[in-house]
């Protein structure tokens, strides 16, 4: 083998602007409709169910994080190269600041509002005592409280733990061989499911918030075996490139046939593993841009939601034609993408500039140093 092939068959770094940054875009603006179904003048999960698996997304974003984080830092972890706490700092840093200034613009719009004689559509899930365990990201652990406002943020909650735990998950896995890392999550992720359903009355993938980081916890560590494996086996990008579409068709299968929820888990891995094994020979700008993005969408669509329909309830939206109702409705999906767009390059773009630049970690095989971190 001449040291061209040699180099030819290294797995390809992950990078900005290529098919992670497309699926993360996606996934968010699904989420954005899944959160405004039961707004439509017809409930869009009464078309058809699929629109009612939204944890389908949320667990996607939970497996990509676990997916995207171990490529960028596991050897790290793994060698004991990379320090902890300015990987503590930098997780908390890239949630803190954005989640603390939306909650706080709900809780201060709300109070306003109450101040002036407006009640919510919803008052239940706008309840004062509920409020604290979602400022301080605790919900996720069986903290009382986090019911409500910007509902969500469980899924921070819960990933902060997954993030705290990433170096030692990475120093125990990493040596091992990939495909049998990936056999034992999958039988984890099996007998968790089983337990789950068995002592807690859930599915694992529809665990409530009390529970997040049980919910979490495996399918991150699906995310992290799918990183060792684009790590340290190479495959062609035309084979990964199939794969990646066979699993999506059999996403899209597997939703139209019924729920399918944990076969739908593995095919969504699937895909973001074969994402990650593309090479980006020209990273787009927009694409890079776009999953950028995708942060500010899943943190501010519910706040953009409350307070659309919000608005048009109180002035009596609901004795409108239909077709009326349907552009308010498409209107307010939109104003979801244009908020999330402004609190992104208003505020959470260059706060994150200024507080948690990229850190360039240790340069390592199958990793991209100039990727900036999910």
């Amino acid at each position: 083998m001449t040291a061209g092939e040699a180099t030819a068959r290294v797995p390809v770094r992950i990078a900005r602007g290529g098919w992670l940054d497309i699926l993360r875009f996606v996934a968010a603006a699904l989420i954005i409709l899944y959160h405004f179904r039961e707004a439509a003048p017809v409930a869009l999960g009464a078309v058809h169910p699929v629109f009612d698996r939204g944890y389908l997304l949320t667990n996607f974003f939970i497996i990509d994080s676990g997916y995207v984080l171990a490529r960028i830092y596991g050897e790290g972890f793994a060698n004991r190269t990379l320090p902890f706490p300015g990987y503590a700092r930098q997780r908390l840093l890239r949630v803190a600041p954005s989640h603390l200034v939306v909650i706080a613009a709900l809780a201060l719009l709300v109070a306003t509002a109450a101040a002036v004689g407006i009640r919510p559509s919803n008052p239940q899930w706008f309840a004062w005592p509920e409020l604290p365990a979602q400022v301080f990201l605790v919900q996720a652990y069986g903290v009382p409280g986090g019911q409500g406002w910007n509902a969500p943020t469980w899924t921070l909650s819960a990933l902060l733990g997954c993030y705290l735990a990433l170096p030692w998950i990475c120093r125990a896995l990493w040596r091992v061989r990939p495909w049998l890392v990936v056999a034992g999550v999958v039988v984890l992720l099996l007998a968790a499911d089983g337990a789950s359903r068995a002592w807690l009355g859930d599915p694992l993938y529809r665990l409530p918030l009390r529970h997040g980081f049980i919910r979490a916890l495996p399918l991150f560590l699906l995310g992290v075996a799918a990183a060792i494996l684009g790590a340290r086996v190479w495959v062609p990008p035309v084979r990964a490139a199939w794969m990646g579409l066979a699993a999506f068709a059999g996403l899209i299968a597997a939703q139209a046939v019924s729920d399918l929820a944990l076969i739908s888990l593995l095919l969504l891995t699937v895909m973001i593993w074969a994402a990650g094994a593309l090479p980006v020979a020209r990273p787009s700008r927009l694409v890079e841009q776009l999953g950028l993005m995708s942060f500010a969408m899943f943190l501010t669509n519910e706040v953009t939601r409350i307070v659309w329909f919000g608005a048009f309830d109180a002035i009596g939206q609901a004795a409108w034609p239909a077709t009326v109702r349907w552009g308010v409705w498409a209107l307010g999906v939109a104003s979801a993408f244009a908020a999330a767009a402004v609190f992104r390059y208003g505020f959470d773009g260059p706060v994150q500039a200024w507080l948690n630049p990229p850190r360039r970690p240790p340069a390592q095989p199958g990793v991209s140093s100039d990727r900036p971190v999910a």
